[in-house]
């Protein structure tokens, strides 16, 4: 089946050269005025098609999607509503208990109003300089106060921070790795990055790994072309990040290398079960070699990337079951001034807001973060989570195997906190237009 790319929103098929941008959180205070700001952003959001035609030229990049609430605030009826998967309906917040956002992470200290009933869309609007991120947020001001019974309940401004860019987390981790790819996508997947999956796991309205015809929900027109993202905004605890190597690893090169075995990777991007004494900067910026690895027989112990690190958890390629039915397409970008070298942890909030896409949010992303990130057993471990995105209150572990004798930390600090979340619809171009006209 081929791709409707000139439907379907850029973000889930093309990763932008923006270096700042915005995330908008808005609220309709009545159906009409949210059709109006709809009506005016119709022609600026760009299909997946025209990102790719324009990318060269384009300076921003805006991208529309909603939350259940929202998109009964524009007037669809509760019928089709009902067609909707149940997590996407509760939301992020009721799932606080399945996702184990307990503890400082729990939907009461979530800030920016991201827990609220209140979230009723989101315009992501990435640009590819600071100039042009001023103009953007300058005229989507001016279209919020004309557009009456619209209002922003809060957003967060990005930006690549030096000495690291997009592809960097304050941790100074290479991201963006890793990514799967779609049939008809007209992309290849790398080595090591498992084959191209059927466009359904992904899209709405197409075959998926398992059926040839999934259920979608109703009406077509609103479904087709559409899929479900997770918003996940993640503070980063960089200075008691560093502040833990410094405890617990002698020499700069070990605190490195304790760095990588928590991430699974070192900051180059360079794997550890290809580079498991020391850092490959060429390995690690090399997209042919740098996912060329498997763990089954490559590093079946874990005596080069530890069962437990963040990497190995996030994608255990051929140690899971069924994997190809729990990737999931990542986006999203630095927030929060740079913690500069050497300076303690100074409180600032700084850190990753992202956004987890898939076709199905309870197969996809609640079983990543329920079993993969904060299983306690997971590859029966028994009493750890991930150490860099799990929940930790200072009682679990992370073991580094090791001949002959392995090493465990014990009473891992929380190296991040979750400032909040969302779930999201992200329609098709048509079914913006679909929202914009009001539901039959």
């Amino acid at each position: 089946m081929t791709l409707e790319l000139d439907d379907i929103q850029h973000i889930l098929l093309t990763r932008t050269p923006a270096m700042t941008g915005r995330y908008e959180f808005l609220t309709f205070d009545t159906a009409a005025g949210g059709r109006t700001w709809l009506s005016e952003l119709l022609d600026r959001v760009q299909s997946a098609s025209d990102a790719v035609a324009t990318l060269d030229a384009s300076k921003r990049w805006i991208t529309l999607a909603f939350t259940c609430n929202g998109l009964r605030a524009l007037g669809v009826p509760d019928e089709s509503l009902a067609t909707f998967p149940e997590e996407f309906r509760e939301g992020m917040a009721a799932r606080a208990d399945i996702l184990g956002d307990t503890g400082p992470n729990a939907p009461e200290h979530w800030v920016d109003g991201l827990a609220s009933d209140d979230i009723h869309a989101i315009a992501i609007l990435f640009a590819r300089d600071d100039d042009e991120h001023r103009r953007c947020v300058g005229e989507h001001d001016k279209l919020v106060a004309r557009c009456d019974g619209v209002r922003t309940v809060s957003y967060l401004d990005l930006n690549a921070h030096p000495p690291f860019n997009y592809a960097h987390d304050h941790f100074g981790f290479r991201d963006r790795l890793s990514q799967p790819v779609m049939k008809g996508s007209g992309e290849e997947p790398t080595p090591g990055s498992g084959p191209a999956l059927e466009p359904g796991e992904f899209i709405l309205g197409y075959p998926d790994e398992f059926s040839p015809s999934p259920e979608v929900p109703e009406p077509e027109a609103l479904s087709r072309n559409g899929s479900y993202m997770a918003y996940r905004r993640l503070q980063e605890h960089v200075g008691a990040f560093r502040a833990y190597l410094a405890d617990n690893a002698g020499s700069p090169q070990e605190q490195e290398l304790l760095a990588a075995k928590f991430m699974g990777r070192w900051r180059s991007g360079a794997p550890l079960v290809l580079a498991p004494e020391a850092d490959d900067p060429e390995l690690g910026a090399d997209p042919l070699r740098n996912n060329d690895f498997n763990y089954k027989e490559m590093d079946p112990f874990g005596y080069a990337c530890p069962l437990g690190s963040h990497a190995r958890r996030l994608n255990p390629r051929d140690t899971a079951h069924n994997m190809n039915r729990r990737r999931m397409i990542r986006r999203g970008a630095t927030y929060g001034p740079a913690l500069p070298d050497g300076a303690p942890e100074d409180g600032v909030d700084r850190g990753i807001a992202a956004f987890i896409i898939c076709a199905s949010l309870v197969r996809q992303f609640e079983f990543a973060q329920n079993v993969w990130i904060n299983d306690k057993s997971f590859h029966e471990l028994g009493n750890e989570h991930d150490p860099i995105c799990g929940t930790q209150d200072g009682t679990l572990d992370f073991t580094v195997p090791k001949r002959p004798i392995r090493k465990v930390h014990k009473g891992i600090p929380a190296f991040t906190t979750l400032r909040g979340g969302a779930y999201f619809f992200l329609p098709g171009i048509s079914a913006l237009r679909y929202l914009a006209e009001g539901s039959p």
